[in-house]
C-alpha cells in the first residue's frame, strides 16, 4: 500500500507526466490564445479599414481590459456555484459569439461591447483552466508547469499572428476562424480533465499593505499594464499607419512575443542573483532605450523587427519581475492574494494604455506609439532608482525564486498555499530593510 502511494506521488511530481496528463488543458489554452492573438490584430486592422478614429479604436481596445477586470472578480463566484466545466463552456461560447458579432455590426459601440464581453470571458477561461492545472501541480513540478504554461500562452499568441495570412481582414473569414478556435477549445478540456478540483478564491489583501511592502512592484504592475495594453491594443494600428503589409504586421507583432519567450529564463536567473529592484531598473531602462531607438529608425526596415523583438524580450518579463518583487516582501503564503491584486493593478494600467497610445498616434504621428512606450518604461525606471536610493532592499538570499507568469493570467497557479490575511505584522521586519 505504501509503495502504491509513493508511486502515485512520484508520478504526480514528475513534470513530464503531469504535462502529458494535462494535454487537454494545454491544448485548450493553445486554441484560446490562437483565437485571442488573431482577433485583437484583426480588429486593429479592420478598424483602420473602416476609418475609425484612432481615439475610438483605443477606447474599443481598452474595453477588453475593463471586461477582464470584471471577469477576474465575478467568475470565481460562478465557478463556486455551478462548477468548472459549465463555466468554461459558457464563457467559451460567449467569446465565440462575440467574435462573430464584430462582423454583424461594424460599429464602435458594438465592438466596444464585444471587447468587454471577450475580456470578461477570457478572464474566466484563464481562471478555470488554471485552477485545474494548479490541482495537478506540486511544489516539485510547479516551476516546470509554469514554464510550459508560459510557452503555451505566449506561443499561442505569437502563432495567432501567422493566421493573418489566411485571409483579408476586410472579409469575414478571420473572424470566423477566431470564433471556431475558441469554440473548439472546449473539446479537449471537457474530454481530458476528469473530475474538476475544488475551487477556492484567494483571500484579499488591503492595497495599503501591499503598497507599503513593495511600492515598486505595484508601479511596475500598473506601468507594464499600460505598455502591454498599448502594444496589443494599438500595435496593429501603428503597423498599418507606417505602411506595413499584412504579413509584415504579423511578423512585427509576433517578434515581440517570441523575444519574450527567449529572454524570460535568463532575465529571471539574473533577477535571482542580484537585488530585484536593480533587475527591474536594468530591464526597464533597457526597454526605454529600445523604444527610443524604434521611434527613430525606418519602420519598414529589418531593424524594426530586431528592435521590437528585443523590446518584447525586455518589456514582457517585467510583469513577472514586478510580481516577484512584491512576493519577496510579503509573508510566505500570501502569493495567491498578491497575484490577485496584481492582476487588478495590471488591468488598470492596461485600460489606460490604448487610450494614451491613441492620443500619441494622433498628436505626434506613428513614432508617438514608441515614444509612449519609452515614457512608460522610463517612469518605472525613475521610480526604481528612487526606491533604491531611499530604502535598502532585502538581501539576495532572502528573495524567493523568480517565477515566469504571462501578463494578466488569472494568478491561480502561482502558489497553492492559502493566502494570509495580515501581511503587515509578518512583514514588519522586511519593511525595515
Amino acid at each position: 500500500m505504501a509503495t502504491t502511494v509513493s508511486s502515485k506521488s512520484e508520478q504526480r511530481s514528475n513534470p513530464a507526466r503531469v504535462a502529458l496528463g494535462s494535454w487537454g488543458l494545454f491544448s485548450g489554452l493553445l486554441l484560446m490564445m490562437l483565437s485571442n492573438g488573431l482577433l485583437v490584430t484583426v480588429l486593429g486592422l479592420r478598424a483602420e479599414l473602416e476609418g475609425f478614429a484612432t481615439s475610438t479604436t483605443g477606447l474599443v481596445m481598452a474595453c477588453y481590459y475593463v471586461g477582464f477586470l470584471g471577469g477576474s472578480r465575478a467568475v470565481p463566484h460562478f465557478v463556486g456555484n455551478v462548477g468548472h466545466i459549465r463555466v468554461f463552456a459558457a464563457l467559451a461560447s460567449l467569446a465565440s459569439v462575440s467574435a462573430l458579432v464584430h462582423i454583424l455590426d461594424v460599429s464602435p459601440g458594438t465592438w466596444a461591447a464585444m471587447r468587454l464581453i471577450t475580456g470578461f470571458s477570457y478572464a474566466g477561461l484563464y481562471i478555470t483552466a488554471e485552477s485545474w492545472l494548479n490541482d495537478r501541480a506540486t511544489n516539485e513540478n510547479r516551476g516546470s508547469l509554469l514554464s510550459i504554461y508560459m510557452v503555451v500562452i505566449m506561443g499561442g499568441i505569437a502563432a495567432g499572428q501567422g493566421l493573418l495570412a489566411i485571409a483579408d481582414p476586410g472579409k469575414v473569414t478571420l473572424f470566423v476562424i477566431s470564433s471556431v478556435l475558441v469554440s473548439v477549445a472546449v473539446v479537449p478540456v471537457s474530454l481530458s480533465v476528469g473530475q474538476a478540483p475544488e475551487f477556492r478564491s484567494a483571500t484579499k489583501l488591503a492595497i495599503r499593505q501591499i503598497w507599503s511592502a513593495a511600492p515598486l512592484g505595484v508601479v511596475t504592475g500598473v506601468g507594464i499594464g499600460m505598455a502591454n495594453g498599448a502594444l496589443w491594443g494599438l500595435g496593429a494600428v501603428y503597423a498599418s499607419r507606417v505602411g506595413m503589409g499584412q504579413g509584415r504586421i504579423a511578423t512585427f507583432l509576433a517578434a515581440a512575443v517570441i523575444g519574450s519567450l527567449i529572454t524570460q529564463i535568463p532575465i529571471g536567473a539574473m533577477s535571482d542573483r542580484i537585488r530585484r529592484r536593480w533587475a527591474i531598473a536594468l530591464v526597464t531602462w533597457g526597454a526605454t532605450a529600445l523604444a527610443v531607438w524604434a521611434a527613430s529608425i525606418d519602420p519598414l526596415s529589418r531593424l524594426m523587427i530586431v528592435a521590437v523583438f528585443l523590446f518584447g524580450g525586455l518589456t514582457f518579463p517585467l510583469y513577472s519581475l514586478g510580481l516577484s518583487h512584491i512576493n519577496d516582501n510579503v509573508p510566505q503564503g500570501a502569493a495567491v492574494a498578491v497575484s490577485s491584486f496584481y492582476v487588478l493593478a495590471n488591468g488598470i494600467g492596461a485600460i489606460t494604455g490604448p487610450l494614451v497610445a491613441a492620443y500619441a498616434l494622433d498628436a505626434v504621428g506613428p513614432s508617438g506609439f514608441f515614444w509612449v512606450l519609452a515614457v512608460i518604461h522610463a517612469g518605472i525606471g525613475v521610480f526604481a532608482i528612487i526606491r533604491i536610493i531611499v530604502r535598502e532592499g532585502i538581501p539576495v538570499e532572502l528573495q524567493r525564486r523568480f517565477a515566469m507568469v504571462p501578463a494578466r493570467a488569472g494568478g491561480v497557479i502561482i502558489h497553492s498555499q492559502p493566502a494570509l490575511v495580515d501581511v503587515g505584522a509578518d512583514s514588519q521586519e522586511r519593511d525595515e530593510n
